[in-house]
């Protein structure tokens, strides 16, 4: 990265992006509420202002990450039934539930108008997201076909990468 770019801060589910964001995710069942500003977000995992899941619910403020909503939204979508119906706060999964949920809100950026991938691999690099050859784009380009071959067999993509707008089961 050259130091001399100044670094934009990420995409928050502000009013500008909250609509877009509801209307995705409400093709999976999927309730998004925005709380007040400073409140405690129900069901965060993280704290702070990262995103909450409470069964069908994603609690989000104005100041919660983009990429934050769309990876515990992808934690719903990626969770088989059981687990969705007893949903609060921890996803739970394992390593390669967790690799699909990166993989997918990945693909999701795309449906949101001025975000994309681009911008999202951006703003989880910002975040922090680790991965093995060290950016998410890397990762997503090069190391990722278990994470694409495991949402292919829980037919929760396509195999031209499209979302099939429906839950694990």
């Amino acid at each position: 990265m050259n130091d001399n770019i100044e670094q934009k801060p990420v995409l928050n589910c502000d009013v500008f992006h909250l609509p877009a964001l509801q209307q995705l995710l409400a093709r999976y069942d999927l309730e998004v509420i925005r709380i007040a500003d400073n409140a405690a977000i129900p069901g965060s995992f993280w704290g702070d202002s990262e995103a909450g899941l409470v069964q069908n619910v994603l609690y989000v403020r104005n100041d919660t990450p983009i990429h934050s909503a769309l990876h515990e939204a992808c934690h719903y979508i990626c969770m088989d039934a059981p687990r969705r119906k007893q949903l609060h706060t921890d996803a739970g999964g394992d390593y390669a539930e967790e690799n699909g949920v990166c993989y997918l809100q990945i693909l999701l950026a795309d449906y949101l108008p001025q975000v994309g991938r681009t911008r999202l691999w951006a703003d989880m690099d910002a975040w922090g997201y680790s991965f093995r050859l060290g950016t998410t784009q890397m990762w997503f380009e090069q190391d990722a076909e278990d994470a694409r071959a495991w949402l292919l067999a829980e037919q929760l993509i396509d195999i031209h990468d499209q979302p099939t707008w429906r839950v694990r089961e």
